[in-house]
């Protein structure tokens, strides 16, 4: 085998690549060998490496912008615990990096929800869901472990979701109507301050944050969520409403048809009952859900102003990708839905209704098709 550093001289990667893999084999105390380039992102360096300690191991180093440096305290602490995701096997808080455990290379979620095979995309979705409650329901008793670890690896910069991701976000929506050209209904402020209460919630848990179905592979041990970048504690009705919206931040978002979504829902939320009971509750769970489905439309609304001025695909390569006017379309009606049949949130359903019927009535987008494997889900 060839050492990394040595092959890297060979291939003229650059100077930052030599400097990962150097801090790597120093935080590991291990050489690495073979390093291959995973993508990773605009804020992350991502190489699968060989060692001969640990087998197959991944290394992420962070960039220097802000989100990445608030990336890593996340990352770093939520894998510190042991409770879901990769094994974390190294960090070095100076570069900053980590190295985790290699799962391997399976599908994600996203290939088998667009690809051809229903049942073994109906499996991983309830698989992945299951994976959230199991989560969120063990990292109750670690919530002071996980902020101990954030704040020890911090470099100066808020995680996403002391920043993005805070319920406090929602309080912008007067300003993102404005934007838009849209006129916030009376009695907005009273909805847009319940939706914030849910902050309050006495029922939360641990997320990766970034819950989307790229960021779950289905390995031999099942499905096994992946990039803790935006890992926080936040209401447990946030994370499962990835399940009913779906996907709520997410480009790789299609319907769930038939029943399939509120099964993924009722998975996740089964795991939850052994330390939140009173979740068994259908009136509570349905006030909190519905206030989360909300939350993450307000959060997602930014997309208007864009979809106003041109429809777009919601990834810039993978394809089938929704449009943007067909995902706000589906998403706006389906909520307002539930807000009527509640009777919950009057003003935020009337803004739901003016949005309906001031752009999508113009824009006449096709219909939100569901997920490619689940076109015959029962």
């Amino acid at each position: 085998m060839t050492r990394v550093n040595e092959a890297f001289q060979e291939t003229d990667v650059g100077d930052r690549t030599h400097a990962v893999l150097g801090a790597a084999e120093s935080a590991l105390g291990s050489p690495l060998y073979d390093a291959t380039d995973l993508g990773g992102s605009a804020r992350s360096t991502v190489l699968r490496c060989q060692s001969e300690i640990h087998g197959s191991v991944v290394v992420k180093a962070y960039g220097d912008d802000p989100a990445a440096l608030g990336a890593f305290p996340a990352e770093a602490s939520g894998l510190s615990l042991g409770l879901a995701g990769p094994g974390l096997l190294a960090v070095d808080p100076g570069h900053p990096l980590i190295v985790m455990r290699d799962l391997g290379r399976g599908p994600t979620l996203a290939d088998l929800l667009l690809g051809s095979d229903s049942a073994a995309a109906q499996d991983a979705l309830l698989g992945w869901s299951r994976s959230l409650g199991d989560l969120a329901a063990r990292s109750v008793a670690h919530e002071a472990e996980f902020h101990a670890g954030v704040e020890r690896y911090r470099l100066g910069h808020p995680t996403w979701m002391e920043g993005t991701g805070n319920l406090d976000v929602v309080g912008r929506l007067p300003e993102l109507l404005d934007r838009a050209g849209v006129v916030a209904p009376p009695g907005l402020d009273a909805d847009i301050a319940e939706i914030r209460g849910l902050a309050d919630s006495p029922h939360s848990g641990l997320t990766p944050g970034d819950t989307c179905p790229d960021n779950s592979m289905l390995t031999a041990d099942g499905m096994q969520l992946l990039d803790f970048e935006g890992a926080g504690y936040q209401p447990v009705f946030m994370t499962a409403a990835y399940c009913r919206m779906p996907f709520a931040t997410c480009w790789c978002a299609f319907r769930l048809p038939g029943n399939i979504g509120r099964r993924a829902e009722a998975a996740f939320r089964r795991r939850l009952l052994p330390v939140y009971p009173e979740l068994a509750d259908d009136t509570v769970w349905g006030h909190g859900m519905r206030r989360a489905v909300a939350a993450w439309t307000v959060m997602t609304l930014g997309a208007l102003r864009y979809a106003t001025e041109e429809d777009y695909p919601l990834h810039s390569t993978r394809r089938p990708a929704p449009m943007s006017r067909q995902l706000l379309a589906y998403r706006w009606k389906s909520l307002l839905s539930e807000l009527d049949s509640a009777r919950e949130l009057p003003a935020f359903a009337e803004l739901l209704r003016a949005l309906l019927a001031d752009r999508v009535d113009v824009w006449q987008p096709e219909p939100l098709p569901a997920f490619p494997a689940l076109l015959v889900a029962p």
